[in-house]
């Protein structure tokens, strides 16, 4: 992530840390000599060494301006490297968020979910305001691995032409999906687990039948445990830094897919929105993120509805029916009562079913 941090450094970072925590002595020296006094004192700061601008990856250069030098805290600083990750991780999350899950909401999830009988009244707001919540103590959480890779601990490599061995930078990218597809289906399994579930993941599954705007309406300590896996990886296999970035991203994204309920394909390999719904209606199936390939193993795959996959069937009252009798059944060896508070289809949003 040393990339991120350089154009959150050059663009946002060094003039916001020199105004909020300027160097007393930049107001009395020259720029080069300020420079030299400020790196004597760095020790104080969380600096182990002077800071020396040096580009995060060969691909880009963006030369520091004056206002990389007029901090007490540089940039090299481990408070301001944690602060930085910190925000960065938190407006990252916000914006991928509102933009992914909007765009999801007006062009792919079908509006009838409304009429859902077991759709929350009120249930969008509900789901903002859970993820809204839960993002600044998960950034908060997430951002002392970011400081690790940052300082030089992950395996994190810039170039191709630095891979371990060839072909490794093409491999990488089924490496890391495999590595996080099996620890999240043992992290997200173990949250059901009775003693874990009703305190960390029940409130993920306050919604049944959810919109994309429930990608990210975790329990913090459940959203960030599930994300984990993304993080460890580069601590123990190297991973091209620009595949990291993009690989981050992707994640995001995915969360938000499966949660738009858009069933375009019953895939017998990919854990998509299909399967991701299942899980939500009967809660013991389908833990898996990108493949069904451990719930197969671990037996706790459940195929797709085939009504999903068809649209005069998907949202009818039938399939409706059959899913509530079901989900109820499982719903009271779960949970117990069930204490949500449904919306109900009027008359005239049956009659358009």
């Amino acid at each position: 992530m040393d990339i991120i941090l350089e154009l959150w450094d050059t663009f946002i970072g060094d003039r916001m840390y020199s105004t909020l925590l300027p160097n007393s002595i930049s107001s009395h020296a020259s720029f080069p000599a300020f420079v030299n006094a400020a790196n004597s004192s760095l020790a104080l700061f969380g600096a182990s060494e002077p800071f020396i601008y040096e580009p995060a990856t060969q691909l880009i250069h963006l030369e520091p301006s004056k206002y990389a030098y007029l901090s007490a805290w540089p940039r090299n600083n481990i408070y301001r490297q944690f602060t930085s990750f910190f925000l960065i991780t938190w407006i990252f999350g916000l914006l991928v968020y509102f933009i992914v899950a909007s765009l999801s909401y007006v062009f792919i999830w079908d509006k009838t979910t409304y009429n859902h009988p077991k759709f929350l009244k009120n249930q969008i707001s509900l789901e903002i305001k859970q993820a809204m919540g839960a993002m600044p103590p998960m950034a908060l959480l997430t951002a002392p691995f970011f400081v690790l890779e940052v300082r030089g601990y992950a395996k994190l490599y810039d170039t191709v032409a630095e891979e371990p061995f060839p072909y490794y930078s093409i491999l990488q990218f089924p490496l890391f999906i495999c590595f996080t597809d099996f620890f999240i289906y043992w992290i997200h399994r173990g949250l059901h687990h009775p003693r874990v579930y009703r305190t960390l993941h029940k409130p993920h599954h306050k919604w049944i039948m959810p919109s994309p705007y429930a990608s990210h309406a975790f329990h913090p300590l459940d959203g960030w445990s599930q994300s984990v896996p993304y993080h460890v990886f580069p601590f123990i296999f190297p991973l091209q830094k620009l595949a990291y970035v993009f690989l981050f991203g992707f994640i995001n994204l995915w969360t938000v897919f499966i949660h738009d309920g858009e069933y375009v394909a019953n895939s017998p390999v990919v854990n998509g929105a299909a399967c991701h719904t299942m899980h939500h209606l009967y809660f013991n199936y389908n833990y898996g993120q990108f493949t069904t390939l451990w719930d197969r193993m671990g037996g706790s795959y459940r195929k797709p509805n085939e009504e999903l996959f068809r649209r005069e069937t998907k949202m009818g009252e039938k399939e409706w029916s059959r899913q509530t009798k079901e989900m109820e059944s499982i719903l009271k060896e779960v949970e117990g009562d069930d204490d949500r508070s449904y919306s109900a289809a009027t008359p005239a949003q049956k009659k358009n079913l």
